[in-house]
């Protein structure tokens, strides 16, 4: 092994995964030296980095492949702030969140029901609040191609409850949906803090693994996780869904409430975060 150039190791550990070669760094001072090249680092970043760099709110300054990679690992805003990209330090995968307002909000535009602020918790420039309605209908897409191919996916709804201007929310169920092509998958969420933090505390209660081999089928009446995060926010999983690459298709994720007829309020909604399994 260390008769083999630098390259040729580099090239060996780019087929595993980005821990594994940090990890292969501290084995022997070979696999030390082949962990700072540039041909490995630049093996684990997307074919597109480049672009999306070009896209970002702010300039990209790095010396080397690998600082860029872990610079990438934070969100970069992009998309006039509208949007933030990450790569999942561990895979080297894309991970995506579109802002409240890269997502469809039935009514968001009519103060009566909603109410646009910001909010320091939030890294995003608005936050959107119900006020009331009894239509509840939240939707975002994002094109598979911009996703890295023959990965799991999971979509997630960032959220908070206002606890002292919070009604209604608990009465009816919420449906989710993820859809991409012929395949959807389907379940129901409750929006209550106290029933997010429940499953918080109970994490394995309501997992719903959908594999690449179901694709074609209906996933229905799956009960989604909400878990409460150390940022202080709620992630309502909104269903799973397989990226193959092979072709572009558009992934639909979703959380409504259309039939009931009771009034609520007290949402707060962040983002729709999309990130590997």
């Amino acid at each position: 092994m260390e008769g083999l150039p630098a390259d040729c190791i580099a090239d060996i550990l780019s087929r595993g995964s980005p821990r594994d070669a940090c990890r292969s760094a501290v084995v022997a001072s070979v696999f030390r030296v082949a962990v700072e090249s540039d041909v490995l680092w630049d093996r684990f970043l997307p074919p597109d980095h480049e672009e999306i760099i070009s896209e970002s709110v702010s300039p990209v300054k790095y010396k080397s492949k690998k600082e860029l990679f872990f610079k990438l690992s934070s969100p970069l805003f992009i998309d006039h702030g509208l949007k933030a990209f990450s790569i999942d330090k561990a895979t080297g995968k894309k991970c995506y969140k579109l802002s409240a307002r890269k997502l469809y909000i039935a009514w968001s535009a009519n103060p009566l029901f909603w109410c646009w602020k910001p909010v320091i918790e939030s890294r995003f420039a608005e936050v959107v609040e119900l006020r009331m309605t009894s239509w509840l209908e939240i939707e975002g897409k994002i094109d598979t191609r911009i996703l890295s191919p023959n990965t799991m996916y999971r979509a997630y709804l960032i959220v908070k409850v206002a606890h002292h201007r919070a009604y209604g929310l608990d009465v009816v169920p919420c449906e989710v949906l993820v859809e991409v092509g012929e395949f959807c998958s389907r379940g129901t969420v409750t929006l209550s803090h106290n029933a997010c933090v429940k499953r918080s505390l109970e994490r394995v209660c309501g997992e719903n693994k959908v594999e690449e081999g179901s694709r074609s089928r209906f996933e229905d009446n799956v009960a989604r996780v909400g878990l409460e995060r150390k940022d202080g926010w709620l992630e309502i999983e909104l269903g799973e869904f397989y990226n193959q690459g092979m072709c572009e298709e558009e992934v639909k994720m979703s959380l409504r409430e259309i039939n009931g007829v009771h009034l609520k309020g007290g949402l707060v909604v962040e983002s729709l975060e999309i990130r590997p399994i």
